[in-house]
């Protein structure tokens, strides 16, 4: 998607026309600094796609949401979403998720929005078990819709962060049929991410005008190769979310087939998502360095997408990268037992960052390499590991992050 034409521009969830937002503190979290509640609304219906956990173990924000799609056709209008709690394994769960829907709808009905408790997307994250009070919603939510505005995507943005140290958002203009439209979209997610997708909560807004079956087979070829390429520790969450909503106000001529114009929304959705996925692979919870393993020379991309996730997965050498040694023999092992069929005599490995790069490995074998050369080059805090099994042409990445002290200490308090 190199060739593919797009800016970068500020926004997020609020970048694309027709789309307002805004954040609070609703009580859930006790940093009365912290949002914990957030809001993004579409001026007209959308089409939505939409991929979830693969996790057994499914919140019952997840639930609702797919019954709401379902019965509005795959509509949308609204999201609603928490933080702090992620009202999962509760046997109250669904009643729950479905009064936010209906607490959201009512309001926005009430402040001159028309729309309908199945048109809402509701999601949450946070602690598993902890039953959800309604109460914080309940008292909160006129503020909230009060508050919706055409720049409140970073309040939003704000609201769904649990551990994440940062806020992530990202937006994008291209050109369809003439016309500019725009991709942005905001996420959250620091630990508990493992493929398959989706892997944290993410919503994606676009004014594209764009076929709801392409839509969803957009996201999903996209997921595929973003989201899907996406560990910090793995494990794979329960209340893992990603939503794409398309309002068509930019007015462009909606997208039927599987066109340029439709090459343009696929190439400006990656470049979304793949921005997205790096930022929750660099804030992975107590990361000090961002990971990004390349496999080219692949038979087939099925291929090098499980090499460059075998990689990336690997806790030995997530923990030689914080430890800033070249100890190349960990990829060659990850990359051995990985669930493909290849050839190890033929594979390459060179590890790189802006400081520089060396060669470990070529052919199956190490090479010679200066270990100070390797220290200055591993100092950096993103390291590219880069990987050719020069077997083909396919190519794919995957994205990650180190294992650190931080990252026991962050999870073994997390409920406190």
């Amino acid at each position: 998607m190199a060739d593919k034409k797009w800016n970068v521009i500020e926004g997020g969830v609020c970048a694309a026309k027709g789309f307002k937002a805004n954040g609070l503190n609703c009580g859930l979290n006790p940093d009365k600094n912290k949002n914990d509640l957030g809001m993004v609304v579409s001026e007209v219906i959308c089409d939505t796609a939409a991929v979830y956990t693969s996790n057994k173990v499914k919140g019952a924000p997840i639930t609702v949401t797919k019954a709401n799609l379902a019965k509005s056709g795959g509509k949308s209008k609204a999201i609603i979403v928490n933080s702090k709690n992620a009202n999962t394994c509760n046997e109250d769960g669904v009643e729950k998720a479905t009064k936010m829907c209906q607490l959201a709808a009512t309001e926005l009905v009430n402040q001159g929005y028309e729309v309908k408790e199945e048109e809402v997307i509701v999601a949450s994250t946070g602690v598993i078990g902890q039953v959800l009070p309604i109460e914080p919603f309940e008292t909160h939510m006129k503020a909230l819709v009060d508050g919706l505005s055409t720049d409140g995507n970073l309040k939003a943005a704000n609201a769904i962060m649990t551990t994440d140290t940062v806020k992530k958002e990202y937006a994008v203009t291209f050109v369809a049929g003439g016309v500019t439209c725009t991709v942005g979209g905001m996420a959250k997610g620091s630990g508990m991410i493992h493929p398959n997708m989706a892997t944290t909560l993410n919503f994606v807004t676009t004014d594209a005008a764009i076929n709801a079956g392409l839509l969803q087979k957009a996201l999903s070829e996209i997921v595929k190769i973003t989201y899907n390429c996406l560990s910090v520790d793995g494990d794979t969450s329960t209340n893992d979310m990603l939503t794409v909503m398309a309002n068509g106000l930019a007015g462009n001529k909606k997208i039927e087939a599987e066109n340029a114009d439709y090459e343009a929304f696929k190439a400006a959705l990656y470049e979304v998502l793949m921005n997205l996925t790096k930022m929750l692979a660099k804030d992975g919870e107590g990361a000090s360095k961002l990971l990004e393993c390349s496999c080219a020379g692949a038979p087939d991309l099925d291929t090098a997408i499980i090499v460059a996730k075998s990689v990336i997965c690997s806790p030995l050498f997530k923990c030689a990268m914080f430890g800033e040694d070249a100890n190349w023999g960990r990829v060659l092992c990850a990359i051995g037992y990985a669930d493909a069929e290849f050839d190890i005599d033929k594979v390459d490995v060179d590890l790189a960052s802006a400081r520089g790069c060396i060669s470990v490995c070529r052919n199956g074998a190490g090479v010679e390499f200066s270990e100070e050369e390797a220290k200055v080059v591993l100092g950096a805090d993103e390291i590219y590991i880069n990987v050719n099994l020069n077997q083909g042409e396919a190519e794919a990445k995957a994205w990650g992050c180190d294992l650190t002290y931080d990252y026991v200490k962050i999870n073994g308090d997390y409920r406190s």
